[in-house]
């Protein structure tokens, strides 16, 4: 509930007990006699705790809630099949009695849960035209593979086949004489074919699946005229001869819809002159075979969808290369509808799934396991009242379950002191009925007491239809008559008051639409219906359309608000803040979609969600160009440490593309040889080189050494010549005397 921010009791116009609860839920009304006679008949009209504050007795006033009241409520079942089959349960409750006032919104709780081994009931509808021909050699053992698979999750499993072509009139099939008997006549690819049909029951509901496969071997394909095919009448067949397909009460019921092309639509029929509606309705003759293929139009999807969730039916679309469903994928996800919902109710769902966090505005769990357990929290309000002693009922159903929730409602729209109404009471000077505290005048007559005749006025009277001194009397909007102010009327809507101050046609607007269209206005101010909030009531608490793929809210980047994604993480955008290239999480997240899409493998791939999370195109190359400097590059190591790369982007028209490698990035192993070689090369070399650096150091050092030596050697001879020439003059000069002194001597001549 809003909060009040003015008494919008006070305020509003309310002459009677009854008009009093409507203005708001937090409104009461006094029924005490003499009560705030001084003042107007509005004064009785307040909050509840300013009325006893006032002096009315807690006894004396009316203010109803809303309550709810459980009628039934047996325990969920743990099991599907076994002797208690035909009592499953898988809802919780399963009645509820609700009383409601209108605006005091009420609230109750509805527990579901997936029962485990449920019976369940598949039936598979196979386009037989032309081009399903290759599909049909395909499945021919394909009730023995559905058996399997749906065994090991169930073990009361049921089976059945049919098959649709299209109307077997002009200009849908071919019609001419020499094609009546075989449409393929002439056709050299496959000259041989049955005529077309437009809807055959083959094999009713069993658990023989060998009867299933058996059928199938006998299926021939036939050939229509163009390419949609009838498969609208087919399933609408399907799905109300009960007793024809044999449709189990107590099973789950899944409808398998095999075809590689698009159905006819309503209003398709006229192109062959058939302009009766289809009624919705089992036409089927002895043959099994749709009797009103070429009497009445193709079914709209707003049939066909009133029709399956009227049957309990969860309708598979199936692609051709899928050949068979896994019962898991169909069974995790609970989403809750309502049935025959009033006109006047607002109903506002929370779910709270497997990880106990409340979703407001959320109505459906999914990736769930069988035998789970989800709430969900359910907000009713009336908006107003319808006539008295009127009784609603509604329903509450999860999709594609037979267990559900009745829901009764009555409104509190009456005061208890009604009962005690007196006629022509002398509280009214006999001219006017008495009840709840208050007077309702014969025509003619005003006041609180009937006291004044219409047209009366006088000084006396006028200060009582002022608000304040100097204003104008009633506002300037209603004239006073027996110290009450009359409001004129106006083109507009309703003026009201005790001063004619409010009226219901000055709020705010959105899009020219007072409160939006979703809330009332009430003296000046909108009062929003459940389910909207803001000043004109344009903005919606609903946040389904706010949830992602994955199932967080805004993918967990940003914020709800008036049913539109904020997105607050910096880079994120998109309707559910789903692109955000920048982000942290956003290589992991894509990885996830990059390792299911591409390799089987993954988080995703192993609950089956791949598909549904990871619609992003991905685009596969031998050599990833780096160079885009608007994509992120995204790398990670895989389970046999090999290197996976991918860049992710984001296109100008809003598509995320994701371009990977074909695959992962892997470094041969080294041969052995070649390692032993590349070691002994290794060490050679080292050793080689260690070899040369000790050679250049000796080198070195020698070179040194004898230099050192040869500078020594110099220095010696030099000291040797210095102390030995003085002998050596000496000696040369006896030597040239002794030589000179012999010449001498030999000429005759001595010299001593």
């Amino acid at each position: 509930m809003r909060p009040i921010r003015l008494n919008v009791c006070m305020s509003g116009s309310a002459t009677s007990c009854e008009e009093c609860l409507l203005i708001s839920p937090s409104c009461a009304w006094c029924a005490q006699e003499e009560f705030g006679r001084a003042r107007t008949l509005t004064s009785r009209c307040d909050l509840s705790q300013n009325l006893q504050k006032r002096g009315c007795e807690a006894h004396n006033i009316e203010s109803p809630s809303s309550t709810t009241m459980v009628v039934k409520s047996e325990p969920l079942s743990s099991k599907g099949s076994g002797p208690t089959q035909y009592d499953v349960i898988q809802i919780m409750p399963q009645k509820i009695s609700l009383s409601l006032r209108p605006g005091d919104q009420t609230s109750f709780e509805v527990q579901v849960r997936q029962v485990e081994d449920y019976p369940v009931d598949l039936y598979y509808l196979m386009d037989l035209s032309l081009s399903m021909k290759d599909d049909l050699d395909t499945i021919r053992n394909l009730g023995t593979k559905l058996a399997d698979e749906m065994r090991k999750l169930t073990s009361n499993f049921r089976l059945g086949f049919g098959s649709f072509v299209d109307k077997n009139m002009s200009p849908f099939s071919y019609t001419a004489t020499k094609y009546q008997d075989n449409p393929c006549n002439g056709y050299k690819l496959f000259p041989n074919c049955v005529p077309s049909f437009g809807f055959r029951h083959l094999l009713s509901l069993t658990d023989k699946v060998d009867r299933f496969n058996e059928e199938v071997q006998k299926q021939m394909v036939s050939r229509n005229r163009d390419a949609p095919e009838g498969g609208f009448d087919a399933i609408l067949q399907a799905a109300v001869c009960k007793e024809r397909i044999g449709w189990r009460k107590e099973a789950f019921h899944l409808l398998v819809f095999a075809t590689d092309d698009v159905p006819h639509l309503a209003l398709d029929g006229k192109l062959g002159g058939l302009v009766q509606p289809h009624d919705g309705e089992c036409h089927m003759n002895e043959k099994n075979e749709y009797s009103g293929s070429t009497k009445m139009d193709y079914p709209s999807l707003a049939l066909l969808g009133e029709k399956l969730a009227e049957n309990n039916i969860y309708l598979i679309f199936a692609v051709t290369k899928r050949l068979y469903v896994i019962y898991k994928n169909i069974r995790s996800k609970v989403e809750l509808t309502v049935w025959d919902q009033p006109e006047d109710l607002s109903l506002s769902f929370t779910a709270t799934c497997q990880d106990g966090q409340p979703l407001p505005g959320l109505r459906k769990c999914a990736d769930l396991k069988i035998g789970d357990t989800v709430s969900f929290t359910v907000s009713v309000d009336a908006r107003g009242c319808p006539a008295p002693g009127t009784q609603q009922r509604f329903t509450i159903k999860p999709v594609g379950f037979k267990d559900r929730l009745e829901v009764s409602v009555d409104y509190r729209c009456d005061c208890g002191c009604t009962d005690w109404t007196q006629a022509n009471s002398s509280r009214c000077s006999s001219i006017g009925q008495y009840t709840c505290g208050t007077c309702r005048c014969d025509p003619g007559y005003l006041g609180a007491r009937c006291e004044c005749q219409e047209g009366e006025a006088g000084s006396m009277y006028l200060s009582a239809c002022r608000e304040a001194e100097g204003k104008q009397i009633c506002g300037g909007r209603g004239e006073c008559s027996c110290n009450q102010c009359l409001c004129y009327e106006s083109e507009f809507g309703k003026i009201y008051g005790t001063f004619c101050e409010c009226d219901d046609f000055s709020c705010a607007r959105h899009k020219g639409i007072l409160c939006s269209g979703h809330g009332e206005c009430h003296c000046g101010e909108c009062k929003c219906h459940a389910g909207y909030i803001g000043d004109n009531c344009n903005c919606s608490t609903d946040t389904s359309s706010c949830v992602s793929d994955d199932g967080k809210i805004c993918s967990g980047r940003g914020s709800c608000a008036c049913g539109h994604c904020q997105c607050t993480e910096p880079g994120a955008f998109g309707d559910t803040c789903e692109k955000c290239p920048t982000c942290p999480d956003a290589c992991g997240t894509k990885r996830e979609c990059i390792e299911c899409r591409l390799f089987d493998s993954g988080r995703l791939s192993d609950n089956q969600t791949c598909q549904r999370l990871c619609k992003d195109e991905i685009i596969t190359v031998e050599t990833l160009k780096t160079e885009d400097p608007n994509a992120v590059l995204c790398l990670y190591k895989t389970e046999n440490e090999c290197v996976m790369k991918f860049m992710y982007s984001e296109h100008a028209n809003g598509m995320s593309v994701l371009t990977a490698l074909k695959e992962p990035e892997c470094g041969a192993a080294p041969d052995a040889m070649t390692v032993l070689l590349a070691v002994v090369g290794s060490i050679l070399l080292v050793g080689i080189v260690l070899l040369a650096i000790w050679k250049l150091v000796i080198t070195v050092h020698d070179r040194r050494e004898f230099a050192r030596f040869q500078s020594a050697r110099c220095r010696a001879r030099y000291e040797m010549s210095v102390v030995f020439s003085p002998f050596v003059m000496t000696n040369k000069f006896r030597t040239k005397h002794v030589l000179n002194k012999s010449h001498n001597k030999s000429h005759g001549l001595f010299v001593q």
